[in-house]
């Protein structure tokens, strides 16, 4: 199978009066070129036509002739010495760079945001932050071009830093995967091609509510943006909110040590080939039921890219996710219940998640708690966000998750198990400042958060 979209060759510096889109229409009519301006092709092959990556003969391990990039490995949850499961895992041990370039623009936030085109992606383009990069693509492992605009993060003479910290990514399909996030303002002006365009923060949060068009890397970067250089919620100009929280920020991180101290199973790496129960054939490896996710081969062709042409293993989930958040009102103060969430390749094992996330292949129906296995079936609740976005398409296949923020009334409990706290909105981005709080499924509910309250 081969999807394909259109783009012309080389980039164009535009005049400084096309740089910047000021309205959704704007936005639209750019959107709309870059889409039909070129050619993309992604197509499946089978792991033979993979060079080159190949199988360890000793270990079984899908990994990169130059031994970087990535691999897929096994990855084994244990307790007490017992196995209790296995499972193929991407180990991508470098840390690599997603930063926006921000620049303010008649007294608004406006940012450099990229159309991107990711292999994995479900519509081939989406909207991407100025840099989304691994260390070996920024360190030119693959001999093909400079990423544009490094220069702005990494260099002598970047602008102010704004945000700069590392996060991590999905604990269940990565192995310990963090990347640093970096916003960083400059005054100067910056060359734009014809990929890239400076959007008003808060247009950049409206498009957050179309299906698939803002992409994973940007989510994560948006949603650690300081409240007090975003468009906040309304709720962030009361000084007092903090006196008004359910919970103290001390008692939050207290409730989440203890959690993470709680959790009696422990992960390692093993080799692919004593992964137990998935199948492999000349095409996949799958999980025996065919219910949570295979590894696949694609051949890439991408005119604008660092590299035009590539081959590589990606993780294709067999259908899409789900993670919501369910908002209320406590003594007038937005609160999202979060919960300690334990996921196998944390580095941390445990971080603060949605109320609800499940996995493509869980069943909204095994959601313990009755009123949040209403919600996750839909049947609770006032919705006021509810959009599919996709994944990180450099390593996930069309992969998509379900996004929802949910308003209930006073009747619901406060009172929740413990494994569930209240944390105030601002709490929550508070602690976006340091890494390994709160994975990326709630980042992203963070950052939509900023498109409805």
């Amino acid at each position: 199978m081969t999807e394909r979209t259109r783009r012309s060759p080389g980039d164009v510096v535009r005049p400084v009066r096309d740089e910047v889109l000021a309205d959704a229409e704007e936005f639209q009519r750019w959107w709309t070129q870059r889409h039909r301006s070129g050619t993309f092709e992604v197509t499946k092959v089978p792991f033979a036509d993979l060079d080159p990556w190949s199988f360890d003969l000793s270990t079984g391990n899908l990994s990169h002739a130059s031994g970087r990039f990535f691999t897929i490995e096994g990855l084994q949850a244990e307790t007490g010495g017992v196995a209790l499961r296995t499972q193929p895992v991407i180990n991508q041990p470098e840390i690599g760079l997603l930063g926006i370039v921000v620049k303010t623009l008649d007294g608004v936030l406006h940012c450099l945001m990229q159309a991107k085109m990711e292999p994995g992606n479900i519509n081939t383009l989406q909207l991407s932050p100025t840099v989304q990069a691994t260390r070996s693509n920024y360190t030119q492992v693959h001999r093909g071009h400079r990423t544009r605009y490094l220069e702005h993060f990494l260099g002598a003479d970047r602008g102010e830093v704004l945000v700069d910290v590392i996060q991590s990514e999905q604990g269940s399909w990565y192995w310990r995967k963090r990347n640093r996030n970096m916003v960083v303002h400059v005054a100067g002006e910056v060359p734009v091609t014809d990929d890239y365009r400076w959007i008003p923060l808060p247009l950049v949060y409206d498009l957050l509510r179309v299906d698939n068009l803002v992409n994973m890397d940007a989510r994560t970067v948006l949603s650690c943006i300081p409240p007090g250089d975003a468009i906040a919620p309304h709720d962030h100009d009361d000084d007092r909110e903090d006196d008004r929280a359910l919970h103290g920020l001390g008692e939050i991180l207290s409730w989440l040590i203890e959690a993470k101290t709680r959790c009696d199973w422990s992960t390692r790496l093993v080799p692919l080939r004593d992964v137990s129960g998935w199948r492999r054939t000349e095409d996949e490896i799958a999980d025996p039921d065919g219910r949570h996710f295979r590894i696949i081969g694609v051949r890439v062709a991408a005119g604008n890219r660092e590299v035009t042409t590539w081959r590589q293993p990606l993780l294709a989930p067999y259908g899409p996710g789900l993670a919501a958040f369910v908002l209320s009102r406590i003594n007038g103060v937005p609160h999202l219940l979060v919960q300690a969430r334990p996921e196998i390749g944390l580095l941390d094992m445990v971080e603060m998640g949605p109320t609800v996330q499940l996995l493509p292949g869980e069943d909204p129906s095994s959601v313990g708690h009755p009123l949040l296995k209403e919600i996750a079936l839909g049947g609770l609740g006032r919705p006021r966000y509810d959009a599919t976005l996709s994944e990180e398409g450099g390593r996930f296949y069309h992969a998509t998750t379900r996004y929802q923020v949910i308003e209930v009334g006073e009747d619901f409990p406060v009172d929740v198990a413990d494994n569930f706290r209240w944390v105030s909105l601002r709490q929550l981005m508070t602690l976006l400042r340091h890494g390994h709080y709160v994975n990326i499924e709630a980042r992203t509910l963070l950052a939509c958060a900023q498109a409805v309250l």
